[in-house]
């Protein structure tokens, strides 16, 4: 099992930047990809970015150009830096850690952009 602890949500204006933190504990050794999920407010759970073991990297294009994501030297550690934000980006942001389709989940960090 793999605990998910996330950090850096909070509210920005629009065109601001936040950066998000996951930490992974317990069987990280299991662990082949990291990566972010959001969900809006009335609205399914969607992707925003992973990135493997081996460093291969995949995007949501709404937030291409925009977001990078990247991992600490132990990679058990996975950062979202998130600049140009919209109103649109406003969601829960969650972690995921594991193999696809059997994710473990952190509790989710609430990001909200606004005026």
């Amino acid at each position: 099992q793999v605990q998910l602890v996330e950090s850096g949500g909070g509210l920005v204006q629009p065109g601001g930047s936040l950066r998000l933190s996951c930490a992974a504990s317990g069987s990280s050794f299991s662990i082949r990809v990291m990566g972010w999920y959001r969900q809006a407010a009335g609205k399914q759970r969607e992707l925003v970015a992973t990135i493997t073991r081996g460093g291969s990297i995949n995007y949501a294009d709404s937030v291409k150009g925009r977001f990078l994501i990247s991992t600490d030297n132990t990679k058990n550690t996975v950062y979202l830096q998130m600049n140009g934000l919209k109103p649109e980006d406003t969601a829960v942001y969650y972690c995921a850690a594991g193999v696809p389709g059997t994710y473990n989940w952190g509790r989710g960090t609430q990001v909200t952009v606004s005026s």
